[in-house]
């Protein structure tokens, strides 16, 4: 599967697209909402990156006790009622008088829930189309998110400075019923991919089975860190340019879409399993390098917009990770990789605004993309020693046994 007509002639795959496309959309827009009513309120740059990217430090606690239900639950259940907890949680956000505790109280929580939305979701991706179309089905989705972020962050700057912030997170949290609704009608029912009841103790085996194999965990620390350290420098944004904070999350989101396009479409497989992901994450982070000079706006946005093509790396790592894990847990995998990502950005975030408070956003932002950088660096020998099979090459059955009940990587090139 390399054509966007095949994939979008796949059964079920349009709907799923358009309800992630309104829950991408809902997030951004009552995510700026809430960052500008928080920095309004507060003033701290701190407050206001940890009320963005915060909530995602929940989900190492979600991740921890709530993740087997990502295999375990009805998808289109799940995917429905996910949905509707984030239309209910939004919604309380924007109650008039509600303090900054409570804010974060409900993000937290939310954060909690939402760990096993990514499991549902890129599990559900891989019953709906073939193993060989996920990259491509994975750009589409990724492209489509990149797209309504676009959309979104200047929807929400529009709603946040023609409306009220309240306002605007009441409007995401209609876009979240949308995403509900698509999900009920347009994906069919299908039973769990595992068997047996959600439990905190199956999540804890899973995750020691996943993370035990030394080239599962190369992949899951590539996907988590790099990434969430740039995130660091996104979510200082709005104290760094507190007016056109909309217009540098569009811009990034513009360099996402474009190099999730290139990668899921265009990149030609040798390629990928030649150079793999390790030079993408370079490019995600060093034109953040930039912000040590305090660029003017148009600089700024140069630079994040040329970063933000290097997040295609994360569906390089993806693909490897999908051939290493069996089909029963990919679900689980993929939910893993998901809040594992959310959390180092929640973390970053926290870190980023920290070192803001005490000195500027720019000078927090360089420091955050220059850990990128240095991590990059030191994850690359390992990834390139998985070798092209982990590039996606072998999948199907044979990535079904790459993994023994002890969660040993069977291949000897691996065990270096």
């Amino acid at each position: 599967m390399r054509t966007y007509q095949e994939l979008l002639k796949t059964p079920e795959f349009a709907p799923l697209l358009v309800s992630t496309a309104a829950h991408v959309a809902a997030l951004t827009v009552s995510g700026l909402a809430l960052g500008t009513l928080v920095y309004d309120a507060t003033g701290s740059p701190l407050l206001a990156a940890l009320s963005m990217f915060g909530p995602k430090l929940a989900q190492i606690i979600g991740a921890s006790v709530l993740l087997s239900a990502a295999d375990r639950l009805p998808p289109r259940a799940a995917t429905v009622g996910l949905a509707l907890f984030f239309a209910v949680a939004t919604t309380a956000l924007a109650m008039p008088g509600l303090s900054v505790g409570a804010i974060f109280a409900i993000l937290s929580v939310q954060g909690m829930v939402g760990s096993v939305g990514g499991g549902v979701r890129y599990g559900l991706l891989t019953e709906i189309v073939p193993a060989e179309g996920y990259l491509l089905g994975r750009s589409v989705l990724n492209m489509c998110a990149g797209s309504l972020q676009i959309c979104g962050y200047a929807l929400g700057g529009v709603l946040v400075n023609v409306l009220t912030p309240r306002e605007a997170l009441l409007t995401g949290a209609a876009l979240y019923v949308v995403a509900a609704a698509v999900a009920r009608i347009g994906l069919a029912r299908r039973p769990p991919r595992a068997k047996g009841r959600p439990s905190a103790s199956e999540t804890w085996r899973t995750n020691a089975r996943l993370w035990a194999a030394k080239p599962q965990r190369r992949v899951y620390l590539a996907l988590w860190v790099p990434n969430g350290l740039v995130v660091g420098c996104e979510s200082l944004f709005v104290s760094y340019a507190p007016h056109d904070a909309g217009l540098l999350f569009a811009f990034a989101a513009v360099g996402m879409l474009a190099g999730d396009t290139l990668t899921g479409r265009f990149l030609p497989g040798h390629w990928r399993a030649r150079f793999g992901a390790p030079p993408m994450l370079l490019l995600l982070a060093a034109p953040y390098l930039i912000f040590v000079l305090h660029p003017a706006l148009p600089v700024a946005l140069a630079a994040v917009t040329v970063g933000s093509i290097g997040f295609s790396a994360n569906l390089l790592l993806q693909e490897r990770l999908m051939s290493l894990i069996p089909s029963e847990l990919r679900g689980h995998a993929f939910g893993l990789h998901s809040s594992g990502m959310l959390t180092a950005q929640g973390v970053a975030a926290a870190v980023a605004g920290g070192i803001a408070q005490v000195t500027s956003p720019a000078t927090a932002m360089t420091v955050m993309a220059a850990a990128s950088v240095a991590v990059t660096l030191a994850l690359t020998p390992g990834l390139r020693r998985l070798g092209p099979a982990a590039a996606g090459v072998l999948i199907g059955r044979d990535a079904d046994r790459r993994l023994t009940d002890t969660g040993k990587d069977l291949r000897p090139t691996d065990t270096a």
